[in-house]
Protein backbone atom coordinates (compact mmCIF):
# COMPACT_ATOMS: atom_id res chain seq x y z
CA UNK A 1 0.00 0.00 0.00
CA UNK A 2 1.88 3.41 -1.18
CA UNK A 3 1.09 6.58 0.53
CA UNK A 4 1.79 7.23 4.07
CA UNK A 5 1.08 5.35 7.20
CA UNK A 6 -2.34 5.57 8.91
CA UNK A 7 -2.50 8.32 11.50
CA UNK A 8 0.47 10.32 10.15
CA UNK A 9 -1.34 13.73 9.33
CA UNK A 10 -1.68 15.23 5.76
CA UNK A 11 1.10 17.92 4.84
CA UNK A 12 0.81 20.07 1.80
CA UNK A 13 -1.18 20.54 -1.43
CA UNK A 14 -3.61 23.42 -1.36
CA UNK A 15 -4.75 25.16 1.71
CA UNK A 16 -8.53 25.15 2.65
CA UNK A 17 -10.50 27.09 0.60
CA UNK A 18 -8.20 28.20 -2.07
CA UNK A 19 -9.66 27.27 -5.89
CA UNK A 20 -8.40 24.66 -7.70
CA UNK A 21 -5.59 26.40 -10.31
CA UNK A 22 -7.52 25.23 -13.41
CA UNK A 23 -10.80 26.26 -12.29
CA UNK A 24 -9.44 29.80 -11.84
CA UNK A 25 -7.93 29.64 -14.94
CA UNK A 26 -11.16 28.41 -16.91
CA UNK A 27 -13.10 30.99 -15.39
CA UNK A 28 -10.83 33.62 -16.00
CA UNK A 29 -10.71 32.59 -20.09
CA UNK A 30 -14.85 32.33 -19.97
CA UNK A 31 -14.82 35.90 -18.42
CA UNK A 32 -12.21 37.19 -20.83
CA UNK A 33 -14.30 35.49 -23.85
CA UNK A 34 -17.45 37.16 -22.42
CA UNK A 35 -16.16 40.57 -22.03
CA UNK A 36 -14.39 39.75 -25.45
CA UNK A 37 -17.58 39.00 -27.08
CA UNK A 38 -19.99 41.18 -25.57
CA UNK A 39 -21.72 42.75 -28.78
CA UNK A 40 -21.78 39.50 -29.98
CA UNK A 41 -23.28 37.92 -26.70
CA UNK A 42 -25.86 40.77 -26.21
CA UNK A 43 -26.88 40.22 -30.26
CA UNK A 44 -27.45 36.77 -29.74
CA UNK A 45 -29.46 36.89 -26.69
CA UNK A 46 -31.49 39.33 -28.55
CA UNK A 47 -31.91 36.86 -31.55
CA UNK A 48 -33.14 34.04 -29.24
CA UNK A 49 -35.29 36.67 -27.32
CA UNK A 50 -36.78 38.43 -30.11
CA UNK A 51 -36.38 35.39 -32.81
CA UNK A 52 -35.20 35.77 -36.34
CA UNK A 53 -37.19 36.44 -39.62
CA UNK A 54 -37.77 34.08 -42.26
CA UNK A 55 -36.83 34.55 -45.71
CA UNK A 56 -39.07 34.57 -49.18
CA UNK A 57 -38.60 34.96 -52.17
CA UNK A 58 -40.42 36.97 -54.77
CA UNK A 59 -43.03 33.57 -55.69
CA UNK A 60 -43.95 32.91 -52.18
CA UNK A 61 -41.29 30.09 -51.67
CA UNK A 62 -39.91 29.74 -48.03
CA UNK A 63 -35.71 30.27 -48.53
CA UNK A 64 -35.37 30.30 -45.01
CA UNK A 65 -37.40 29.57 -42.00
CA UNK A 66 -38.34 31.92 -39.16
CA UNK A 67 -37.58 31.33 -35.36
CA UNK A 68 -39.87 32.27 -32.82
CA UNK A 69 -38.82 34.72 -30.19
CA UNK A 70 -38.63 32.78 -26.28
CA UNK A 71 -37.67 35.92 -23.87
CA UNK A 72 -37.46 32.90 -21.31
CA UNK A 73 -35.05 30.90 -23.40
CA UNK A 74 -33.27 33.98 -23.41
CA UNK A 75 -32.73 34.56 -19.53
CA UNK A 76 -31.95 31.45 -19.02
CA UNK A 77 -28.75 31.01 -21.42
CA UNK A 78 -27.83 34.61 -19.64
CA UNK A 79 -28.18 33.04 -16.11
CA UNK A 80 -25.77 30.15 -17.19
CA UNK A 81 -23.33 32.29 -18.84
CA UNK A 82 -23.33 34.29 -15.40
CA UNK A 83 -22.45 30.93 -13.16
CA UNK A 84 -18.97 31.55 -15.10
CA UNK A 85 -18.14 34.44 -14.93
CA UNK A 86 -19.40 35.20 -11.11
CA UNK A 87 -19.18 32.63 -8.43
CA UNK A 88 -22.57 30.99 -6.74
CA UNK A 89 -22.73 32.30 -3.18
CA UNK A 90 -23.24 29.74 -0.65
CA UNK A 91 -26.14 29.99 1.70
CA UNK A 92 -25.96 31.16 5.19
CA UNK A 93 -27.76 29.91 8.37
CA UNK A 94 -28.34 32.08 11.04
CA UNK A 95 -28.49 30.09 14.50
CA UNK A 96 -28.76 31.29 18.13
CA UNK A 97 -26.13 30.02 21.25
CA UNK A 98 -25.19 26.38 20.77
CA UNK A 99 -27.00 25.70 17.39
CA UNK A 100 -30.48 26.92 19.04
CA UNK A 101 -33.11 29.70 17.69
CA UNK A 102 -32.47 32.89 17.70
CA UNK A 103 -33.81 35.09 20.39
CA UNK A 104 -35.21 38.48 19.09
CA UNK A 105 -36.56 39.56 22.04
CA UNK A 106 -35.68 43.40 23.06
CA UNK A 107 -35.14 44.44 26.79
CA UNK A 108 -36.70 47.89 27.15
CA UNK A 109 -35.50 49.88 30.13
CA UNK A 110 -37.29 52.93 31.54
CA UNK A 111 -35.56 55.47 33.85
CA UNK A 112 -37.64 58.26 34.87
Amino acid sequence: MAGRPKGIPKTGGRVAGQPNKATVEFRETVTALLSDNAANVALWLSQVADGLPGEVDEDGKVLVKGVPGDPGKALDLLARLAEYAAPKLNRTEHVGKDGGTIDHSLAVTFVG
